[in-house]
């Protein structure tokens, strides 16, 4: 590593630090934090509205299921945005299911002759459709009429039923109509939910053996489940299809969505393994904050489902913090609750062993928590299990007090979290010093307290070694090894090496050869600044401390041996201040003395005197000038366009150029000829007449 420019020691720590706040991914119930994210990802649009019916209804929802209060101020364009598409006769059954929803959630009190006409369209697609998501749309719209108060039968329920039922397949998955190929657990998930509105919606008891082969079905869908290793259940598709393919979470909602709805309509329980629900609401927990409006309400009312659902209520064991200090003396607190934070029943929590990193018992203790009834909090003294600074994995036994809990509640018997116990490391017997040769005679040795500002200076020839050594313990003694321990070495010339420390069971040492460095030194001799960086996401009082200064004296670098590394440009360095820019002027050439000039410019005016003097000798007078308005007129635009151009002669002397010059000669030159033309064919008439006359 020497030679190379490595990341900073500071970065090293910063890295630590991240390491220390994020120990792992940990399933914590619905918190005050995805409420925020879902007031911002259901943010409404320009004119108020959250797009088309099915967002508007995500929307509403997951803010009433979250107890927000942003869906109220909106309600009236919410209401009267689902009363259009009631009232319109264009509107798909699709549309007329989000609206009647939209309505049921925001009490919009539609008129009952619109639910009437609604409630028929229905009926009528319910009986000429094979479509699994027609009859959805249809089943889920007359339910939520029904659900608002409004008197609604579904005569031919069995027939219905028998229908939907007629596209399950026997792996417990639904097809979407006869003509699909292909079956689908997203497509299960709506069946099912259909299925419970049919039953809801009879005006008489569905077929009790019908209904006993759809729980068969369910339990055939559980058995295709998929799961990871920490006990997370979810469901997804079996064929990727990128026109039904869904993903894992929209998947899993509407399982959910449609095993509850048919529990909560049907007698007697499903068989289904507790384990796998609780899985699920570990699951979408373990989501954390969803990035997109579709997957925030997917995961709500899913979780919202299974909280009030007749088959398990998953109970959640999470832990406020994963990181626990010996200085402080912390406690360890356990949260049992429910998906949405809600009280759990009475419970009882044993602490029954803690593992090691390799999974190696630390200590076995069955010991139970007391309970905080005010906070709803299990809590241990960590002190008195004499566990040392690390990170642990605790296991946790869960058990209801009551056992006529048992069947509607489930724990998940045995949980195990991973915690970080953090404390301060103790740093003993640290020394640096200079060594002549190799047995090790010691030609300078300084003690270092490496907890404070320690600085030395050493010397020292490219015949000797640096010697470091020092020891870490932990609060109870044992022998501490950080994740990282780096010793740094930076020319004054900005070239850095770096260096691990290797550590034993006693002690952290490292001896730098010089002799052997020379080249990865690139035998630049000089000032070397010493620093010393140890770190680790457990130790307290991680430092990055400078040791002081080597004068280190290298021989000359032979001919090919290799260059320093050329420095990182610091990128803001274009935007310092500039070196200040100092300029002399040439100094101005000799020039002519004024008296010469002043004749020079007398000289010049000769020829116009000459002029002048021309026409007084040659008689020029004006009575040729034409009296008549048309032609004096053009007569007086001639001689003053031959004034403007000895003007314009004037201005190029003085302060036109060339170009400027010609372009304004070549306008008055045009005029000239017109006017002058002119002027000169009428004196030639009247010189014409006078010879005839």
């Amino acid at each position: 590593m020497a030679g190379r420019r490595p990341a900073p020691a500071a970065l090293l720590l910063l890295l630590l630090a991240a390491a220390f706040a994020h120990i792992s991914s940990a399933v914590r119930p619905v918190s005050d934090a995805h409420r925020s994210a879902a007031a911002e990802l259901f943010a409404p649009l320009a004119d108020g509205s959250f797009g088309d019916l099915e967002s508007t209804y995500e929307a509403v929802r997951t803010f009433q299921i979250l107890g927000l209060e942003n869906y109220k101020s909106l309600s009236g364009k919410a209401c009267k945005f689902a009363a259009d598409n009631l009232a319109s006769p264009g509107s798909t059954a699709k549309d007329l299911f989000h609206a009647v929803r939209i309505s049921g959630v925001l009490r919009c009190g539609v008129d009952a002759g619109v639910y009437d006409g609604v409630v028929a369209t229905l009926k009528a697609v319910i009986k000429d459709t094979n479509s699994l998501l027609e009859f959805y749309y249809s089943v889920g719209g007359l339910l939520s009429i029904k659900e608002q108060g409004h008197n609604v039968v579904l005569s031919d329920a069995e027939s219905t039923f028998h229908a939907i039922k007629a596209l399950s397949q026997s792996d417990g998955r639904w097809r979407y109509d006869t003509n699909s190929a292909e079956s689908s657990t997203f497509a299960a998930g709506i069946a099912l939910e259909a299925l419970a509105g049919i039953v809801s919606l009879a005006d008489a008891e569905v077929d009790p053996s019908m209904v006993g082969v759809v729980k068969n079905d369910i339990v055939k869908l559980f058995d295709t489940i998929k799961s990871y290793n920490d006990g997370t259940f979810y469901f997804d598709e079996k064929h990727v299809d990128a026109t039904e393919y869904k993903g894992p979470i929209t998947t899993s909602a509407s399982v959910v969505r449609g095993v509850t709805s048919f529990a909560a309509v049907v007698s007697g329980k499903l068989n289904i393994p507790a384990e796998k629900i609780l899985g699920l609401a570990k699951f979408f927990l373990g989501i954390g904050l969803p990035g997109s409006a579709r997957d925030c309400f997917n995961q709500i009312e899913s979780l919202s489902f299974l909280e009030n659902n007749r088959v398990f209520v998953p109970l959640i064991l999470s832990l406020p913090s994963k990181v626990f200090s010996l200085t402080s003396k912390d406690q360890l607190k356990v949260e049992v609750t429910t998906v949405f934070g809600s009280a759990a029943p009475s419970l009882k929590v044993n602490l029954v062993q803690v593992l090691g990193s390799d999974s190696k018992v630390i200590t076995s203790e069955n010991k139970e928590l007391q309970y905080d009834l005010d906070n709803n909090v299990h809590y241990l003294d960590i002190a008195p299990l004499k566990i040392d600074v690390g990170k642990y994995s605790i296991v946790f036994e869960i058990s209801l007090q009551e056992p006529e809990h048992e069947t509607v509640y489930v724990t998940g018997g045995r949980n195990t979290e991973s915690i970080i116990v953090t404390g301060l490391i103790k740093v003993n017997k640290a020394e640096i010093g200079i060594s002549d040769n190799d047995a090790g005679t010691v030609e300078s040795v300084q003690k270092l307290d490496l907890l404070k500002d320690t600085k030395v200076s050493l010397s020292a020839n490219h015949l000797q070694k640096l010697r470091l050594s020092f020891q870490l313990t932990t609060p109870l003694g044992h022998t501490f090894k950080p994740h990282q321990v780096f010793l740094k070495l930076k020319h004054e010339s900005k070239v850095e090496h770096l260096f691990v420390v290797p550590g034993s069971a006693r002690q952290f040492k490292i001896v730098l050869d010089f002799l052997g460095l020379v080249e990865k030194f690139y035998y630049l001799s000089g000032r070397y600044d010493l620093e010393l960086a140890v770190g680790d996401a457990a130790m307290e009082n991680s430092f990055l401390r400078p040791l002081g200064h080597l004068e280190l004296d290298l021989p000359e670098a032979p001919e090919k041996a290799p260059r320093p590394p050329a420095q990182a440009v610091d990128p803001f360095s274009k935007f310092g201040p500039k070196a200040e820019i100092s300029h002399i002027f040439r100094a101005p050439e000799k020039r002519p003395p004024k008296e010469l000039s002043l004749a020079f410019t007398g000289l010049t005016l000769l020829p116009f005197m000459g002029f002048l003097i021309g026409l007084v000798r040659l008689g020029v007078n004006l009575k040729n000038f034409p009296s008549l308005p048309g032609p004096a007129a053009f007569a007086s635009l001639f001689h003053a366009g031959i004034g403007a151009v000895l003007l314009l002669y004037v201005l190029f002397w003085l302060k036109l150029d060339l170009f400027t010059t010609l372009k304004y000669l070549g306008f008055l030159g045009i005029f000239l000829v017109f006017v002058g033309h002119r002027t000169l064919s009428y004196l030639s008439s009247v010189s014409t007449k006078q010879k005839t006359a």
